[in-house]
């Protein structure tokens, strides 16, 4: 019955559908695109770090603390959290749907700034990270070294410093993720044996490294109020951290007059590594750094796309030789074709 109303009043039904066609091209310039559309909740990410410690160990010294404080937040749907046998911690906080996401960052970061008094000195001292968590993953970029000149360390590393905040800049680019991103770090291997034959524990040698590898101020020579008889003023540069194998060689853990010092080289094997050896990535088995492009909630996929294409079509250019990057995994394509077949039966 209700199709015969328009059936009998032909006129009328394409006035009709020629305003829907209309409003619907008008409104088609702002629609958000994607390969699925934004109906789950809004998350906040927590992640803190211990070195050397378990799961048990962060459970009771890092994870209780954080989720005391945040329990409870503004507009919180559930949270859930995991703590790994390598000192990882990540929690994961869940939000109402339609949530301002930079609301809910703002709120789990003041809470969690309550908790960090309450942390082991070492989780502050390499900092918790507070950030919105995107599930939409819109581009996988790997980079590789075909002709094996690099390998995925110099790989990731060149990823996160050169490439990362590049990408993040872009409009509609939520966030910017190395896999396996290690960073370049000076690894100390101790010897248990020399250590007890010299009487040294690892906390001797840990108080070491941090008393001699700081930054220091030295201020200034010849600055008022001195002696009249000073006609200039000096800035006092000094060595600050260390930089090479050699110098943390060097670093003196123990002395006495007359019998000489001991090293750090003498109860440990140092070599420049990774921070972590956690995670791996391999593209066509070759090793690679793979950086994942997360979409903003509600930004076209499409554009966001061609500007991280264009954008890294520019940044090639100033690659090292014998470093290449490919894009394995590009959700634009479906989005295309999608629209492709609208097109087709309109």
């Amino acid at each position: 019955m209700f199709s015969r109303f328009f059936i009998d009043r032909p006129v009328f039904a394409a006035v009709l559908s020629i305003i829907i066609v209309m409003v619907g091209l008008v409104t088609l310039r702002s629609l958000p695109v994607a390969q699925y559309p934004e109906i789950a909740p809004p998350t906040i990410m927590v992640n803190a770090s211990y070195p050397g410690a378990g799961a048990r160990v962060m459970a009771n010294t890092v994870a209780q603390p954080i989720e005391e404080q945040v329990n409870g937040v503004e507009g919180m749907l559930y949270m859930s959290s995991y703590s790994t046998n390598n000192g990882e911690y990540a929690l994961t906080v869940t939000f109402e749907v339609g949530t301002d996401l930079d609301m809910a960052q703002v709120l789990v970061q003041n809470r969690v700034s309550q908790a960090e008094s309450l942390l082991p000195e070492a989780v502050q001292r390499m900092g918790l990270t507070v950030e919105k968590q995107s599930n939409n993953i819109l581009l996988l970029i790997s980079l590789t070294s075909p002709e094996k000149k690099f390998d995925g360390l110099y790989l990731s590393n060149f990823a996160g410093l050169e490439l990362r905040d590049e990408l993040a800049r872009l409009d509609g680019v939520g966030s910017v993720k190395v896999f396996g991103a290690t960073d370049y770090s000076m690894r100390i291997w101790l010897d248990p044996d020399r250590l007890k034959a010299r009487s040294l524990t690892t906390s001797d040698v840990i108080s070491a490294v941090r008393e001699q590898n700081v930054q220091v101020a030295a201020g200034q020579l010849g600055q008022p109020p001195g002696k009249s008889s000073q006609p200039f003023q000096y800035a006092l540069n000094v060595q600050g951290r260390l930089k090479d194998i050699s110098q943390f060689e060097d670093i003196i853990l123990k002395g006495s007059p007359g019998k000489g010092m001991v090293r750090l080289k003498d109860v440990a094997r140092i070599e420049l590594g990774a921070k972590s050896y956690n995670m791996s990535c391999t593209s066509m088995g070759d090793e690679s750094a793979v950086i994942g492009i997360f979409l903003q909630p509600g930004a076209n996929a499409l554009e966001v796309g061609n500007r991280v294409k264009s954008r890294m079509v520019e940044l090639s250019g100033g690659f090292p030789d014998g470093i290449v990057y490919n894009i394995g995994f590009d959700t634009t394509d479906y989005v295309e074709e999608s629209i492709n077949e609208v097109v087709e039966t309109l």
